[in-house]
């Protein structure tokens, strides 16, 4: 698997290595000591989510106040998206940056979000699906909607008619006013706290494998 960072701090693109045989095909959507090893804390799984879209559909900019946080591996498992990360921490050199990855069934591509960054994502086919790990169980009244058509963010959605939009996505509020509001993270509390996850994977002793398995070996599981 080959993970490369984004234009967004602390957001990563992950490319799974394909293994086509007279079957079809199989790969390793996620490895926890690979992406862990690269941000310097375990990914830690405790909600999963699945969403299905009809074409045209853009959901999002959704974020997580600090705390609690949510951190998010995202992947398109049927269809295929236009894939967005925005940097919302402020204080951030990238704050209000945004990041575009494609993302289809047939790549496996995943992006990875760390605590403070915003997702959202247009759906470039009928029933696309996304799959979402995320590090905290959703908290009601955590949740960040800012909406994904403010101008200050610009982000050049590729549309073929009208957006379908949930109503809390449509009114959500833009960058600016958000940031003046105090409803976003800022890029030190975030530091600080991919810090501390650090520090407290340090201090529990290693339960898992911290180098890839050898191909013949990941071989058993194809």
């Amino acid at each position: 698997m080959r993970i490369e960072e984004t234009k967004v701090p602390n957001a990563f693109r992950l490319f799974p290595e394909q293994f086509p045989d007279q079957r079809g095909r199989f790969h390793e959507a996620f490895r926890a000591d690979a992406l862990s090893d690269l941000i310097g804390y375990p990914f830690v799984v405790n909600q999963v989510n699945y969403s299905t879209s009809r074409r045209d559909t853009v959901r999002g900019i959704h974020g997580t106040t600090l705390p609690p946080g949510q951190a998010k591996l995202v992947t398109c498992v049927r269809g295929a998206v236009m894939d967005v990360v925005v940097d919302l921490r402020v204080g951030s050199p990238t704050f209000g940056v945004f990041d575009v990855t494609y993302q289809d069934e047939d790549s496996g591509t995943a992006v990875y979000l760390a605590d403070g960054l915003g997702h959202a994502f247009h759906a470039l086919t009928d029933d696309a699906c996304m799959n979402y790990l995320c590090s905290q169980n959703y908290v009601p009244g955590t949740m960040l909607v800012l909406n994904p058509m403010d101008p200050d963010i610009g982000i050049p959605w590729e549309l073929t008619g009208p957006p379908i939009m949930s109503e809390k996505d449509a009114n959500g509020v833009g960058l600016k006013e958000a940031e003046s509001e105090g409803l976003l993270p800022t890029y030190e509390e975030c530091l600080a706290h991919y810090a501390a996850l650090g520090a407290g994977a340090a201090a529990t002793p290693a339960s898992r494998p911290t180098s890839p398995l050898p191909d013949e070996q990941r071989s058993f599981c194809r």
